[in-house]
């Protein structure tokens, strides 16, 4: 059998790499889409968090973290699908813990989808489509944590999060989350309380700077070397 040269394993670890940044991009663009277009009902967001455990647990594996930290998230992915499936059937799990769960499953991929993109920046010296593909699935998580934070601060706070009586419905927090990550503020749907408020604030201020510093400086040097030789005016 011949061995395998090291350029063909170079070639190999880029391709997997590839693949697995491409499957997380999918994969998190699916999730909006069931968020966003399916009907809500408790099922439904039993797909959400099976479909949000597994963007995660990709962050995970495109970053090649260590095998502990993978286990640890694939744990609390277990968890979080096992208190979606109770409240679904009555279990006594109630709404509200079932999003905060959520939110603390998604919570773990913007970090990890970062700590990958790095890696990947240093190991290849120069700004590849992967890199691209990661910080754009890592914005989606941005967006899929801060709506699973309204939901929850709607289902365990004293009274809804939104105004007018919106209800806190997946599909609205979803809205509501991109709609203020990306400041377009549409302003059908807002903030009642002062901690939907404060959350608002702090999701539009991450959205800009990560738009306006990270992916803008990312796709303007695609192909480019990493660091000094690379162009960084957006």
């Amino acid at each position: 059998m011949a061995l395998q040269t090291p350029v063909a394993g170079e070639r190999r670890s880029r391709a997997i790499t590839r693949w697995r940044y491409a499957l997380l991009l999918v994969c998190t663009l699916l999730s909006l889409a069931v968020q966003g277009a399916v009907p809500p009902g408790p099922w439904h967001e039993v797909v959400v968090t099976a479909l949000a455990a597994a963007s995660v647990l990709l962050a995970f594996r495109a970053g090649r973290l260590d095998r502990r930290l993978q286990l640890l998230a694939a744990v609390l992915a277990g968890t979080a699908l096992t208190l979606s499936v109770l409240h679904a059937v009555g279990g006594g799990v109630g709404e509200g813990a079932a999003r905060t769960m959520n939110a603390v499953l998604v919570a773990f991929g913007p970090p990890a989808v970062g700590v990958g993109v790095v890696r990947e920046l240093r190991m290849s010296g120069r700004v590849r489509v992967e890199a691209v593909m990661g910080v754009l699935s890592l914005y989606i998580l941005i967006g899929m944590f801060f709506a699973f934070v309204y939901g929850a601060v709607d289902r365990l706070g004293s009274g809804q999060v939104f105004a007018g009586g919106e209800a806190a419905t997946v599909s609205t927090c979803l809205y509501f989350s991109f709609t203020t990550l990306s400041t377009v503020g549409f302003g059908d749907v807002v903030a009642r309380t002062d901690t939907g408020h404060t959350l608002a604030v702090f999701e539009a201020l991450a959205g800009q700077i990560y738009l306006v510093t990270v992916v803008s400086v990312l796709v303007s040097n695609l192909g480019r070397p990493a660091g000094r030789g690379a162009r960084t005016e957006p």
